[in-house]
């Protein structure tokens, strides 16, 4: 083996171990507490450290379904006759003109009495969507805003709208898909 073959392996020996040495120091800050943004660009942005903003409602997720969202969204505000999945929480926590985030399905009140459901993930990037507020629902990854009524893309880079989801309300109660 020649002396230059022989330099070139060490250089690329040292070179592994160099980011070996950074890929290590950033698991031992990350379990210090520190952190580390290596890679935040586009996450599940379900930090629940937000606070609401007027017009709507911001939450930390909170137990839902996961299963697929359906192609239509519920707007009865009268009881279902069975049919509902899990209960994700009380009509009087969606404000009228607002909404609330359940996890995956983020559901609207855009009149009173009129809940629609959609996935809270956003078409753009896969984010989850953060908040609900003057009238539109919003990602904070890359700034994408659906409209809180139909879904539809109201600004920012999303390529298609949120898809329905389809909630009943029962008991006073939003019920996700069964």
């Amino acid at each position: 083996m020649s002396n230059d073959r022989t330099a070139e392996l060490a250089r690329a020996i040292d070179t592994l171990r160099d980011r070996r040495a950074v890929l290590r120091g950033a698991a031992v800050a990350g379990l210090a507490g520190v952190s580390v943004p290596l890679l935040a660009a586009c996450g599940g942005g379900d930090d629940a450290s937000s606070t609401p903003s007027s017009g709507g409602t911001t939450s930390a997720p909170t137990s839902a379904p996961t299963s697929a969202p359906s192609s239509a969204a519920s707007s009865s505000s009268t009881p279902s006759s069975g049919g509902g999945g899990a209960v994700l929480g009380p009509v009087s926590d969606v404000p009228v003109g607002g909404g609330k985030i359940y996890d995956k399905i983020v559901v609207t009140q855009p009149a009173a009495g009129e809940f629609k459901a959609f996935t809270a993930v956003c078409t753009h990037a896969g984010c989850i969507v953060r908040t609900v507020e003057n009238g539109t629902i919003n990602c904070p990854c890359h700034g994408s805003k659906f409209s809180a009524t139909d879904g539809s893309v109201q600004g920012g880079p999303a390529p298609a709208p949120l898809a329905a989801v389809q909630v009943t309300v029962s008991g006073g109660n939003i019920l996700g898909p069964a």
